[in-house]
């Protein structure tokens, strides 16, 4: 009896990680941490690799910008249609092990990604087990 009850809460856990994953991918609003404004629409997916990426779909404010800091073949490309999500992986309901581009900047940090109460939270850091670093909370992107 007891293998069996683990078996189905072993299941349980591995299907609200998926849903978990799942409710990450699509459209989400950035948000700015100090006037609390969306700057732009980045838009998660999951690759034909089987990564997790993002995108910059629609800026929001400005029209031409570009990653004027950003390195390599990333160098003065606009910003919007830019990836700035980068090989995440699926693990325990979390996309993690991948990195994220900060286009103000042009550095890529390590980063985790998750869902806490319906809004979705983007850690970024210098460290591979994120202490050194920020969090940044953005919101379901509006259906247009």
């Amino acid at each position: 009896m007891r293998k069996i009850t683990f078996i189905f809460i072993s299941l349980l856990c591995s299907f609200s990680a998926f849903a978990q994953v799942g409710a990450i991918l699509g459209d989400w609003a950035t948000v700015d941490d100090k006037t609390g404004d969306s700057y732009s629409i980045v838009r998660i997916y999951k690759a034909a690799d089987g990564l997790y990426y993002g995108k910059i779909h629609k800026m929001l404010v400005g029209n031409d910008l570009r990653c004027t800091e950003c390195p390599g073949d990333d160098k003065n490309s606009p910003l919007e249609g830019l990836v700035i999500i980068r090989g995440f992986q699926e693990k325990n309901g979390e996309l993690v092990g991948g990195k994220v581009l900060d286009p103000e900047s042009g550095k890529f940090y390590y980063g985790k990604i998750y869902l806490k109460n319906g809004r979705l939270v983007l850690r970024g850091s210098i460290d591979k087990l994120g202490v050194l670093g920020r969090s940044q909370t953005w919101r379901r992107a509006k259906k247009q």
